[in-house]
């Protein structure tokens, strides 16, 4: 057993040691994502409440252990081998919203959709383009998460989170974040517990006619199935599903993985299929657009568990 292993055995040791159920080894990551494969990872922490994050924060501090933090899992793409560290997903306890006036804390396991809609019926404005996106919170803080010209940044104003690695509970300003098109400064030892969003005062029949206008837009051009959305991100003044579909890319298949003939830029995957094809897949895709348009596609989607100079893909 390398080192490495070691000290992981000892703090999974320790983290069962203190909050016992809530830990569970081996598990499987691939149903918590919305590709729905990958390997397991070597523990899984459902943090029920802010005491079980405390434990779990005092347990890796000073630590190298590998740590990540999950949402829905819906930008996830999960290595078959799995993830050798410590998953954390936050329970039902951190779903809650609260709206005071024009401001709304959403928690972080809260779906953006659910956000979205509790806003108009408040009567705000400001995040209607949430209602199209299937993720958390927490996940849409962490990559800046947006769509129909608008995003995370134009109205996150506080965020709440645990910094695993200095073992605490902090509050950042949005503008610490350094918030860009779909990134941010935050990293896996930082997992969001709360944010705030400030909005305006908007029309709720507006409102609702903008949340439904929304949907019906993504029924018509996005797939649904097995997918995490968008795999690569937007070059400046371009789409990233234009170039592909242009290269030729729809239909493109390596083994379970498919891209969409729907949208190009969202890749399928069979039920029981490989995160290895998937990877495999987006690498042949950015060779594609490459080879016709002299265009290097990044990816949008979180790769773990990869080897960090995996040559098939960018990270």
């Amino acid at each position: 057993m390398t080192s490495e292993a070691a000290v992981l055995d000892r703090v999974i040791d320790e983290l069962v040691d203190r909050i016992g159920g809530a830990v569970q080894r081996d598990a499987d990551l691939g149903p918590l994502t919305t590709y729905r494969v990958g390997g397991p990872a070597a523990a899984l922490v459902t943090a029920r409440d802010a005491s079980t994050l405390a434990s779990v924060a005092s347990v890796l501090v000073d630590t190298d252990v590998p740590i990540l933090p999950i949402g829905r899992g819906s930008n996830l793409l999960v290595a078959d081998a799995g993830y050798a560290g410590v998953v954390v997903q936050l329970g039902e306890h951190f779903e809650v919203v609260e709206i005071e006036d024009t401001r709304v804390w959403a928690g972080a396991a809260a779906k953006l959709p659910v956000v979205a809609r509790q806003a108009v019926h408040a009567g705000l404005t400001g995040l209607e383009w949430a209602v199209g996106v299937p993720g958390s919170v927490g996940g849409a803080v962490r990559m800046n998460a947006g769509g129909h010209g608008a995003e995370v940044a134009d109205s996150l104003a506080v965020v709440e989170l645990v910094d695993f690695r200095a073992g605490q509970l902090v509050e950042r300003d949005a503008t610490d974040l350094a918030l860009s098109y779909r990134s941010s400064a935050l990293d896996d030892s930082d997992l969001v517990v709360r944010a705030r969003f400030d909005l305006e005062v908007g029309d709720i029949d507006d409102g609702e006619k903008r949340l439904a206008e929304i949907v019906q837009w993504r029924r018509a051009n996005q797939p649904g199935g097995q997918n995490a959305g968008s795999v690569f991100t937007n070059p400046e003044g371009d789409s990233a599903g234009r170039l592909i579909d242009t290269a030729g890319g729809k239909g493109l298949r390596v083994g379970s993985a498919e891209v969409s003939t729907k949208h190009a830029n969202f890749i399928q995957a069979d039920e029981g299929g490989s995160a290895g094809d998937i990877l495999a897949l987006m690498g042949e895709v950015q060779r594609l657009v490459f080879d016709t348009h002299g265009i290097e596609l990044h990816t949008e989607t979180h790769l773990v568990g990869f080897p960090d100079d995996d040559p098939e893909t960018e990270r």
